[in-house]
């Protein structure tokens, strides 16, 4: 599944409306001791590091919830590779919402692009090798649909969503089956008809019982640089191939190489740092 603005804005008002009550209690002690009621301003977004932006979106909607007169205007858009110091966004409204929703706007968008721009720098050492770079389920609870889509942006590609995506048996589910072969066939006797059986494996042995299954997409787990070689040899086009498990820029492409279908990575959205952007130059207006 890829995650698209479309389906993150089906649910994001409730994810973005628990973070601004998070920052605000009752009301913004500061903002409204210097701001008189209803004076409206200007700020500008500004870039201070190098990177791809992510989340222009979710960073604009925020304002919009506490003020449903204010206007974001962008001078780019997510998946832009922007400079330290340019101006990206100019954000207009009641001055009071532009202060109380400044941090919880930053935060998301300082999030979403830290991921972007990770992604970004991991895809291009993929270029063209022909192996799709895709993200994890390793990702900050409640908020799977912002990081997807910052994936996106960084030109990555996302892996099932959640659990009801498709089937992927990882080890606790072959040893809940007994083994390889009976979870693989318990699962195309359950799933629907078009879905894909992904199985994960540890081992050769594990990768030849999963191919005479006729696994559809093996997961080739945590195993050794000549393990791998053996595992794709032997798979010779039998079943896509993935490979997973401590993957990071410094090995990617070497992974790559192998000539595999798919090279998943966690740290996309666990590890990735914040990409550092500032509202800044409030004004009346």
């Amino acid at each position: 599944m890829e995650y698209s603005e479309t389906a993150m804005r089906l649910h994001w008002d409730e994810v973005l409306l628990r973070a601004l009550k998070e920052d605000v209690s009752w009301e913004d002690v500061s903002a409204n001791a210097v701001v008189p009621e209803g004076a409206r301003g200007r700020a500008e977004l500004i870039a201070k590091q190098d990177g791809v932006i992510a989340g222009l979106p979710v960073f604009a909607r925020v304002f919009t919830l506490l003020d449903g007169a204010a206007r974001v205007e962008t001078a780019v858009k997510d998946g832009d590779e922007v400079k330290r110091g340019e101006k990206l966004a100019v954000v207009e409204g009641d001055m009071r919402a532009i202060l109380s929703g400044e941090r919880t706007a930053l935060n998301f968008l300082q999030r979403m692009s830290g991921i972007a721009t990770y992604t970004r720098a991991v895809a291009k050492l993929l270029e063209g090798t022909g192996t799709k770079l895709l993200d994890t389920r390793k990702t900050t609870p409640t908020l799977r649909s912002f990081e997807k889509y910052a994936v996106r942006a960084g030109g990555g590609y996302n892996h099932r969503f959640n659990l009801s995506d498709g089937v992927l048996l990882k080890d606790n589910h072959i040893g809940a089956a007994g083994g390889v072969r009976e979870a693989i066939a318990r699962a195309r006797a359950y799933a629907p008809l078009c879905d894909k059986i992904e199985i994960e494996v540890e081992t050769l042995a594990q990768l030849d019982e999963a191919l005479a299954a006729g696994a559809d997409i093996v997961m080739l787990d945590n195993m050794d640089g000549e393990t791998l070689k053996e595992a794709v040899a032997r798979a010779k086009g039998r079943a896509e191939l993935e490979i997973s498990g401590n993957v990071s820029r410094e090995n990617v492409k070497n992974y790559a190489a192998l000539g595999v279908d798919y090279i998943s990575c966690g740290a996309l959205t666990h590890s990735a740092p914040a990409l550092d952007v500032s509202l800044k130059n409030l004004r009346p207006i």
